[in-house]
């Protein structure tokens, strides 16, 4: 078990951070370049003013609208080794699709379940299917679940995108926390966990999700359908006022012994030196 939190980060051609400061970033998601508000960058642009100005388009936060230079695509394909996943800019969203982020997570998944073809996979939370589809191209049955249905709908495309079609996946349209509860009583049983937990939410029929209150019956729920003597969790968050020692904490608490690793999904910036933090994380494996 890791006893000091690590900083892990992506290794994906499709995507880079150029700048970041001011409360902004600015990044290249394949052909497009695009400047996105973000809370976590408090300290000063390091680049030009005239790079920041050549983004194709502009977001301030969740809520506005995209400023768009030009003409660029609202939607368009990255491709992440054989899988293709669309971004899409969408007004009162800063959000395109795709948490790049994370692909720490996706090379992990990958290599553990190519090992074991047949893995049955739980991806909680799911969006528009990044993890669900890296974990099928593996070789794994995944039950994909998420309280949105566009997203829902959009994780389709990218199956259909990816060649994925006749992959053996479930998609759930379903409140996380409820459709757990009653896989505990079904007794179905996982060998890997994916939750990605949103500070706040609401389910498709208005049920309420806050994070602080409902994590840790999650959890003990997710501990009743993991494969006993055996398994995976992957636990991504984005809350703010979280640590990756809290992370830590639940998980001995849910899931002790075996191997725990945990800390924080960052990406270095081009321009400078510094490593913009977006993501904690805890992984566990048996």
């Amino acid at each position: 078990m890791s006893e000091q939190p690590v900083v892990l980060h992506p290794d994906w051609d499709a995507y880079s951070l150029l700048d970041c400061g001011g409360r902004r970033k600015l990044e290249r998601f394949g052909e497009q370049f695009l400047v996105r508000g973000e809370p976590k960058a408090w300290w000063y642009e390091s680049g030009s003013v005239s790079e920041w100005r050549k983004a194709d388009a502009e977001i301030a936060d969740a809520g506005g609208k995209w400023r768009l230079s030009g003409r660029p695509e609202r939607s368009w394909q990255l491709r992440y080794g054989e899988l293709v996943f669309e971004a899409r800019m969408t007004d009162m969203s800063k959000h395109v699709g795709i948490f790049p982020e994370q692909e720490p997570h996706w090379r992990w998944l990958r290599e553990r379940l190519s090992a074991r073809p047949g893995s049955r996979v739980l991806n909680l939370f799911g969006y528009t299917g990044a993890a669900t589809l890296v974990a099928a191209a593996a070789g794994a049955r995944v039950t994909h679940v998420d309280a949105s249905k566009p997203s829902i709908s959009w994780a389709r495309h990218n199956q259909e995108l990816s060649g994925l079609a006749d992959a053996p996946i479930r998609w759930i349209l379903d409140d996380a926390f409820k459709f757990v509860a009653r896989e505990v009583r079904r007794e179905r049983r996982y060998d890997a966990i994916l939750l990605d937990p949103p500070s706040f939410g609401r389910g498709p029929k208005g049920e309420i999700w806050k994070v602080e209150q409902q994590i840790g019956s999650l959890l003990e729920n997710l501990r009743a359908i993991l494969e006993p003597g055996g398994g995976m969790v992957v636990l991504t968050m984005y809350n703010l006022e979280a640590s990756s020692l809290m992370l830590k904490c639940l998980m001995n608490d849910y899931f002790p012994g075996g191997k725990l690793e945990f800390g924080e999904l960052a990406i270095p910036c081009s321009a400078s030196n510094r490593i913009l933090p977006l993501s904690l994380f805890a992984r566990w494996e048996a």
